[in-house]
């Protein structure tokens, strides 16, 4: 599904070019349950971020489906992304003032997908969750593991084949995330969604079905 070759990630800081990726090339396949796991400062959510293409490397190439995509316009690309990439984010990024099933709708509304719809899809993502009773919550009436909940969601209400998950379980009790990771891991095996996971916590690892270790900006 998606191919990585010799991709290379350079910031430029103080008239100094500092390498934080090098010569990346890594292969996923449709249904994968993949971890990246590293220590910190290992740039494991840069690698997210270039797998789901939010972020553009400083030397790639990127195949999609069979497809190069790294010669495309970013307008272009960005519709492969809204189209089959879901993303959980490890703060959640939910907007303060909008209500849970508002958040869930919100890239569905990118999507040119009729309202009805929208708010059909964004229902059953919801209940699919377990927080059909909060859909007219704020965040701030949430706990952070029904926030992230409402993450997750968010992500699978566009139908996505693809999920990242940055550190999905970052500050929660270890019921609620087990709960997290439970849900990921039916989406993986019930629905067949490739799941792409960060996280530097040994016993969240042992979910994925293989495993990359990234240490000194380099795959071992």
């Amino acid at each position: 599904m998606i191919e990585l070759r010799n991709i290379k990630k350079v910031y430029s800081l103080w008239n100094q070019e500092i390498e934080v990726l090098k010569w990346i090339n890594l292969k996923i396949e449709k249904g994968d349950f993949i971890s990246i796991m590293g220590p910190s400062g290992s740039w494991k959510s840069t690698l997210m971020n270039i797998i789901g293409m939010l972020d553009i490397p400083s030397f790639w190439e990127y195949i999609f489906d069979g497809k190069r995509i790294d010669d495309l316009w970013e307008t272009r690309i960005s519709k492969i992304r809204a189209s089959h990439v879901g993303f959980v984010f490890q703060s959640y990024n939910l907007i303060s003032r909008m209500n849970v099933l508002k958040q869930v709708i919100l890239p569905l509304s990118y999507q040119g997908i009729w309202k009805k719809e929208r708010i059909q899809r964004a229902k059953e993502a919801l209940k699919r969750v377990g927080l059909e009773t909060k859909m007219y919550n704020k965040p701030n009436e949430l706990s952070w593991g029904q926030q992230q909940r409402v993450s997750i969601a968010r992500a699978i209400a566009v139908d996505p084949d693809i999920i990242l998950a940055d550190e999905p379980t970052w500050a929660l009790d270890t019921q609620t995330w087990i709960e997290i990771m439970w849900i990921l891991k039916e989406l993986n095996e019930k629905e067949g969604k490739t799941i792409i996971l960060i996280t530097h916590e040994p016993d969240i690892d042992k979910y994925a079905k293989k495993h990359i270790r990234i240490q000194d900006w380099l795959i071992l």
